[in-house]
């Protein structure tokens, strides 16, 4: 055991102590998914824990100033994407997610970009910079964020035909990560 010759060396002691507990902290809780792209969570965290739950559906307004929901789109296979256009890897994967719209929409599939909390100009700016042909919803109070336990941006929640999470991802995915998401519930009927 070390003995202090005064408090002032006890007191360092106890600071340094505390710092390195701070920083093994932080270091523990944004580490186990901010390096992650396209893997998910680990089990117990985020949409991943989801799976099997019935997909919840908000109206909210679209591009179009129309009002639409998730449920609109029971029968079909839905690949909820949560996104911001301040989000560099939301960026990085919209033209997988317009690549795999196209691909797939004569077979049932929809892919749902649901802009979280930003302005109609903004959402309408990034549609536009990237040619997307699939619907695009404004949650300005972000209830589809909440409710499918975002932790980050990109989320992609992947829902059956009779409304039920496959699967939810917390980060970007590439097309073939896309692809493989969606293969087992595009083809079963």
């Amino acid at each position: 055991m070390v003995a202090f010759a005064n408090g002032s060396g006890m007191r360092n002691a106890l600071i340094l102590l505390l710092s390195v507990a701070a920083v093994i902290a932080v270091v523990g809780i944004f580490g186990s998914y901010l390096g992650q792209s396209g893997a998910g969570l680990r089990a117990g965290s985020g949409p991943a824990t989801l799976a099997g739950a019935p997909a919840v559906s908000y109206p909210i307004k679209r591009l179009d100033g129309a009002t639409d929901a998730l449920d609109r789109y029971r029968g079909k296979v839905v690949v909820l994407n949560l996104w911001a256009t301040w989000c560099a890897p939301c960026r990085d994967e919209t033209p997988a997610l317009e690549r795999l719209y196209e691909e797939n929409r004569s077979r049932g599939l929809v892919v749902l970009g649901v802009d979280q909390g930003e302005s109609a100009e903004k959402a309408s700016a990034f549609a536009k910079e990237f040619g997307l042909h699939y619907p695009v919803l404004l949650d300005q109070e972000q209830l589809y964020g909440r409710a499918y336990a975002s932790i980050g941006m990109p989320t992609t929640v992947i829902i059956d035909r009779q409304g039920r999470i496959v699967r939810g991802i917390d980060g970007a995915m590439t097309l073939a990560q896309m692809r493989d998401a969606i293969a087992l519930v595009l083809h079963a009927r």
